[in-house]
């Protein structure tokens, strides 16, 4: 899941290390995806710390149940499936690109449908005092978060996750994201194309796309 899907299910939890906790691991992997880190069992004397720590595990859990989901192996595949002509000639896989997707088409219905606030989550990001990420990320082994903090400054300075309320940007988002892969992934063209998919992809849904929420809401281990 996204960024804002996994913010749907701490959404009215205040403590914003905990918020942090659940974005994190995609927050490292757009920094720098080689940083690889496994915090899942460790425990610090700082709470703070144990918050970031507690929401880690919750990411992984959510991605767990959502990627082993029949909601998530039927439209993904169905997405790859209507999107693979559309972008004929480009070196992106389109089991990747169904894949992410279904993913932003989700974001941009939680927010579209007012299930959540992009507002109250970067709020969230804004309240984590900047040493005591430095002390979760030394503690968990990274060696120089150079590179994270910059990402995330910018981050939480552009505001990026807003622009997931409109639906015709969903296409230039999926191109942003394949952009970190490949180097020229779409034409003009392509997302053109893509776009018609998603968005008529994203109506089929519109009716029936918090079943997956309420799926793994049910399956979550209790806090």
């Amino acid at each position: 899941m996204n960024f804002l899907s996994h913010f749907y299910f701490d959404r009215n939890t205040t403590n914003c290390y905990h918020i942090l906790g659940i974005v994190l691991p995609d927050l490292l992997k757009n920094a720098d995806k080689t940083i690889v880190l496994h915090p899942e069992k460790l425990h610090h004397t700082n709470e703070n710390i144990n918050c970031i720590i507690k929401g880690w595990n919750k990411h992984l859990e959510v991605d767990r149940y959502f990627h082993s989901s029949d909601f998530f192996l039927q439209h993904s595949h169905q997405l790859k499936n209507q999107l693979t002509p559309v972008i004929a000639g480009s070196p992106v896989k389109p089991f990747f690109l169904g894949h992410i997707a279904l993913e932003l088409i989700l974001d941009n219905l939680l927010i579209t449908t007012n299930k959540l606030d992009v507002h109250n989550f970067y709020d969230h990001m804004a309240g984590c005092d900047h040493e005591v990420i430095e002390d979760f990320l030394t503690f968990a082994g990274l060696k120089d978060s150079s590179k994270f903090f910059r990402f995330f400054d910018g981050f939480k300075r552009d505001g990026y996750l807003h622009t997931y309320s409109e639906t015709p940007k969903i296409s230039y988002a999926l191109k942003r994201i394949c952009m970190r892969v490949w180097k020229d992934p779409f034409t003009d063209k392509h997302e053109l194309a893509m776009n018609d998919v998603v968005v008529a992809y994203r109506e089929q849904i519109y009716d029936s796309f918090m079943q997956i929420f309420d799926t793994i809401d049910n399956q979550l281990s209790p806090n």
